[in-house]
This record gives structure tokens, sequence and C-alpha cells, in this order.
């Protein structure tokens, strides 16, 4: 017994030793709303008090823009990325500008939504299904049932051309062998008007201006929740997801503290953080946030973010063809 109270506090002073030693100035670069980043930031530091973060945040495609300048004058400012898609992270990790995380314990994790490499690490599941509003004649079960006559007119999307979930979600549903291309085409022919984002997208449908439509999980399951005449549905062929990706830059000043970051997003921890802000979390063990339905009960559509990466400019063609500019 006493040998073994020797070794556990042997354990938990390498342990001490072992955060001690993350310590410095690390700069995150994040598309998180602000109030999210903050206490993401927070609860790391709460674990890691000797690193100072230092964070900047703005929509992905701002946050990649003013990495592309930085990158471009030669000297890219972040350690870590934590942004809203894998897609995006495939197109750094092929330019070689990702660091491996060797050491990051993605054994809990569905494969399928981590990278193989280790470059990058999904933190969350923002997944992407049906939306109505609970005085439509059709409750959906499925996406087919959107191409029923009493949901012509009535249905309202965000543009891929426009938000980074909506085109993820037209890349996972026209690669399903039952819906296809065809489908995007019946939807345009039951009058469907792809504009914006997902906020527009769900004020049409909570204001009773459109019935149905393709939103994100969490802005009508928190409407809901509020009172709005709002349903959610997760799709019996299955839902998109955007994983909101971490990963760390090549050229990361900070590698150390920048390791801890990730190992903290992708722990227990990090993610009963995930799921206290709302949001569902990636790790199956962890229970998902009021108004979702079982982790294991969410059929996840494939989606490989390197076959979207290459297909992107093709896919964006096939849509406006089908949809208009």
């Amino acid at each position: 017994m006493k040998k073994l109270l020797i070794a556990a506090t042997a354990l938990l002073i390498a342990g001490q030793v072992q955060a001690a030693d993350v310590a410095g100035k690390l700069v995150l670069y994040t598309s998180q709303p602000n109030e999210d980043a903050q206490q993401t930031v927070d609860a790391f530091k709460a674990k890691y008090p000797a690193v100072e973060v230092e964070w900047v945040r703005d929509g992905t495609t701002q946050v990649m823009a003013k990495l592309r300048a930085e990158i471009e004058a030669g000297a890219p400012k972040p350690d870590l990325l934590l942004i809203a898609d894998t897609v995006t992270m495939e197109s750094l990790k092929q330019e070689g500008r990702l660091m491996k995380h060797e050491g990051a314990d993605v054994s809990a994790y569905d494969p399928a939504i981590m990278d193989k490499d280790k470059t990058y690490f999904s933190t969350k599941l923002i997944t992407t299904g049906i939306m109505y509003n609970t005085n439509a004649p059709v409750k959906p079960t499925s996406y087919k049932d959107l191409l029923k006559a009493e949901v012509k007119d009535k249905l309202a999307m965000p543009s891929p051309l426009t938000s980074g979930a909506a085109t993820i979600h037209m890349v996972a549903v026209t690669n399903n062998p039952d819906l296809g291309w065809a489908y995007y085409e019946k939807l345009a022919e039951q009058g469907a008007n792809p504009q914006g984002g997902n906020g527009g997208v769900y004020k049409a449908i909570a204001g009773g201006e459109k019935l149905y439509g393709f939103m994100v999980d969490y802005m009508p399951i928190r409407g809901k929740a509020q009172g709005a005449p709002v349903e959610f549905v997760f799709p019996e062929e299955g839902v998109s997801a955007v994983t909101e990706p971490v990963a760390i830059l090549s050229t990361a000043q900070n590698p150390t503290a920048a390791k801890a970051f990730v190992d903290f997003l992708i722990s227990k921890d990090g993610q009963e953080l995930a799921s206290k802000q709302g949001y569902l979390p990636a790790h199956p063990g962890v229970t998902p946030p009021a108004g979702f339905p079982a982790r294991d009960t969410i059929k996840l559509l494939p989606f490989d973010p390197a076959k979207a990466l290459e297909g992107d400019a093709a896919n964006k063609a096939k849509f406006t063809e089908i949809f208009g500019g």
C-alpha cells in the first residue's frame, strides 16, 4: 500500500510539473461567438494559469483572410485555429501549414470526424437537419418529406455560396445515393430559393413567412426552449455536421501550450463545456444539452473533407446551375 501511495504521489507531482511547463503567450484565432470563446479561454486558463491567451474572433472567412494576409507577409501570428469547418482545415493541411499532434488522445471518438493524421481535431457537432414551423401541415421525418405537394413554395434554405454549414450539407446530401443532385433539382422545383445564412432562414420559418427548411440544430432547439413555434428534426437519412475543428499551425511559437489547448478541448472537461454552451459534444460519452436526443441516436451522413475540397468549385457551379447565382 505504501508503495502504491508513493507511486500515486509521484504521478501527481509529475502531472503538476507537466502543467507548470505549459506557460507563455498563446495566440488563438477563432470563429466561436465571443461569449463562447471567452468561456473556452477562461476554462483553459483555469487549468493552465501560467499561459497568457490572446484571442482574435471573427467569422471563418474573415479569420482565414487575415491569416492568409499574414502568411503572404511571412509573419503568421496564431499558434492555433479554432474555426467552423474541416474543409478549410484540409486546405491548410494540404499546404503543409498544420502541425501534427501525435500525442492527442482521440480513442473515444468516431474516426470519421477526426483527421487520421492528427493535424486537426473536431470539437463539437453542429448538425444540419430540418427545421419546421409547428403550424406546418407536414411534420417531416425524412428529407423526402420536403418534396410533398403541401411543402411547395414554403421552403427556405441557407446558400452554400454564403454558408459553410450549407456547403457541407449540400455535399453530404448530394453524395447520398438515395438523394443525390436529383434531390436538389427537386427542391428547386418546390420553389426553394437558397439565400444568405442560417440566421435569415431561422427568422423566416419562426416568423411563418416560410414553414420548412434546412437549419443548424442549436438555433431551433434553443428557440423552441424560449417559446418559438419551431421544431428541429434529425432526418432518418442522417444529418451533416460542422465540427468546429481545432488545429496547431506549423509556425506556432508556443507548440507546448497549443497542444495543451487541443488536449483540453477534446478532453471530457472540454467536451462538457461544449455541452454547457448548448452544443452537441463530439465525444460520444458526454451528455448532450437539453433538447437534443441521445448522441447514439443521431446518424451522421458520411463526409470526406479532402473530397469536398477537391470538388468544391464543381459542386458550387452545379448548385448555381440549379438555383441561379
